[in-house]
């Protein structure tokens, strides 16, 4: 029984883990994609409203309305951006790999 269970998860690609060279990089296309998208929003941040982005958003010199503002707004450009990115590296990632697996005798 356990054999079949494990079987069909198998074949429905629930065992697969991601291998070594997926998590390298992932986790380097991450560190990127953060940076990158820091900078970018940081200097948008800094044209729409004509001051540089708060250090920290716990500092009491500035507003509580725009240290929310710049949290929801760095939460969701970054975050946004990293699911952008990452799938569509994924999805080219598992093309690849594919590729390879169908040249492979």
């Amino acid at each position: 029984m356990a054999d079949t269970v494990r079987e069909a998860k198998r074949e429905l690609g629930a065992m697969d883990k991601p291998d070594m060279q997926w998590r390298i990089v992932g986790g380097l296309l991450g560190l990127a994609v953060g940076f990158c998208s820091r900078k970018v929003l940081s200097f948008a941040w800094e044209k729409a409203t004509g001051k540089k982005p708060p250090a920290s958003a716990d500092s009491p010199d500035i507003g509580l309305g725009e240290a929310i503002a710049y949290a929801v707004v760095m939460g969701l450009g970054m975050e946004i951006t990293r699911i952008v990115v990452t799938r569509s590296a994924a999805k080219k990632w598992r093309s690849w790999k594919d590729a390879a697996r169908d040249l492979t005798p």
